[in-house]
């Protein structure tokens, strides 16, 4: 066992076509490089989806390591290098699933000093506690292994990904913005159909198509506003508000007229909606009551489980095992670290961009999704009294801020993500838990308590 752990995931390497491509290379490279010449007792973890092997659809088992072995030659070599003075460990996720359904890939990988581990978790020591780590995809229902070690046990997502995904990496550079291959990046995957829509208006539309409708589009609101005042005067009710509208449209001379013009068609086009808005309802209704049936729909609506199937996880492995300090896993691509009473746990993230929904300010108009990174890795240690210690750690790459100027326009700059404290001490046996969010509330006068 080492003294320090530092604890990576969902850096999917590896694909058919634009899918090839690794925006953060030169990052992970130079991290490797660091630990290289690191003088701690220290051990590298990887925790599942170190590569993206679903995503090779050319070439069958074992033969995709020949194939991540030409594509990135210099990575193997860093982690020859690194793996001669910090071991490296390696368990699979599901999008390298593989590697845990072919012995050859232990010895594949051996030869460049990285060890892998055909199992669904690994624990640690650290300080007086155990640190548990798994990639987290045996709690995801579209993604769980039905039998461990099968190379034949494929979930549902292995399919999406061989037909979707890996079909996406083909296509990328056929459109304007080469922007397919980040369908990889889109978290739940419920969000592409909308994801899809996104960008085919923002970047692949004709652009005559598109500023033609963007008008209607940003005035539909206004537009609602005018059916409604449109209805009380022809109805008799209240001839005012039209009136009004009149009048001040007049003011305004031809651009008056022309506003007319677009708020006239958005009345007619509301009066189309309105006549097919019925039937759509009743589909829409039970298209959702369908998706509740199969699991897919909570109750309230929301894609995804009412209660988060990792937190529930973590909580039985404490329970299970009191000496269980700390719960990681990756897989949702999302960085956090949330506290269970004195506990910690860890989500690893991931090193690809992270999109980032946004909707539009006014109108009707589809939402962007902002791209983003956040790399990072957590590292483990324990103080001289065996409390376990978790840092947090980010690397630094600028966001890729490919927007374009009509999505910059209709739409606010995403808020910062949730802060992860740097530094956090855990120690379950005397009932501590400490981290430097608690030292700024309490520089502040604010309260400080863990979550559960």
């Amino acid at each position: 066992m080492a003294d320090v752990y530092y604890l990576v995931s969902d850096l999917h390497i590896g694909g058919d076509e634009q899918l090839r491509t690794v925006d953060f290379l030169e990052e992970f490279l130079a991290f490797l490089r660091d630990l290289e010449t690191t003088d701690e007792d220290a051990e590298l973890l990887i925790n599942g989806d170190a590569f993206g092997l679903w995503e090779f659809t050319g070439v069958e088992g074992p033969a995709k390591f020949d194939e991540l072995l030409a594509q990135y030659p210099e990575l193997f070599e860093q982690l020859r290098a690194t793996g001669e003075t910090v071991p490296i460990t390696l368990i699979p996720g599901n999008h390298d699933y593989e590697l845990a359904a072919y012995d050859e890939y232990v010895d594949r990988l051996a030869e460049y000093n990285v060890r892998l581990r055909q199992v669904e978790s690994i624990t640690r020591t650290v300080g007086d506690f155990t640190v548990y780590v798994e990639h987290g995809m045996q709690r995801d229902p579209s993604n769980r292994i039905p039998d461990f070690g099968n190379p034949f046990a494929n979930p549902p997502g292995y399919f999406v990904n061989q037909h979707v995904t890996s079909r996406a990496g083909q296509l990328s550079a056929r459109g304007k913005y080469n922007w397919l291959k980040d369908i990889q990046a889109v978290t739940p995957m419920t969000m592409i159909p909308e994801w899809l829509i996104s960008n085919y208006f923002y970047r692949e539309m004709s652009p005559f198509l598109r500023y033609a409708a963007v008008p209607f589009l940003l005035l539909f609101n206004v537009g609602l506003a005018y059916v409604a005042i449109f209805v009380l005067d022809y109805v008799g009710i209240w001839s005012l508000p039209m009136n009004v509208v009149q009048d001040v449209l007049a003011d305004f001379g031809p651009v008056g007229r022309l506003l007319d013009v677009f708020l006239t068609a958005n009345l007619v086009v509301l009066g189309l909606l309105v006549a097919v808005s019925v039937p759509l309802y009743v589909l829409f209704r039970d298209v959702r009551s369908t998706l509740r049936r199969f699991g897919l729909l909570s109750p309230g609506g929301r894609a995804q489980p009412s209660r988060d199937p990792y937190l529930e996880g973590a909580r039985d492995v404490f329970e299970d095992d009191s000496s269980v300090a700390a719960f990681v896993y990756g897989h949702t691509h999302r960085a956090s670290l949330t506290t269970i009473g004195n506990r910690v746990v860890c989500n690893t993230g991931t090193w690809l961009k992270r999109l980032r929904r946004v909707g539009s300010v006014i109108g009707v108009l589809p939402p962007v999704f902002y791209a983003s990174y956040r790399l990072n890795y957590f590292r483990f240690s324990s103080t001289d009294d065996g409390a376990v210690v978790v840092e947090y750690e980010s690397v630094q790459k600028p966001d890729p801020d490919d927007e374009t100027l009509l999505e910059r326009l209709v739409t606010r700059s995403p808020a910062p993500p949730e802060p992860i404290p740097d530094r956090t001490v855990v120690d379950p046996a005397n009932d501590r838990l400490t981290s430097s969010a608690d030292e700024v509330a309490a520089s502040d006068d604010q309260p400080t308590r863990p979550t559960d």
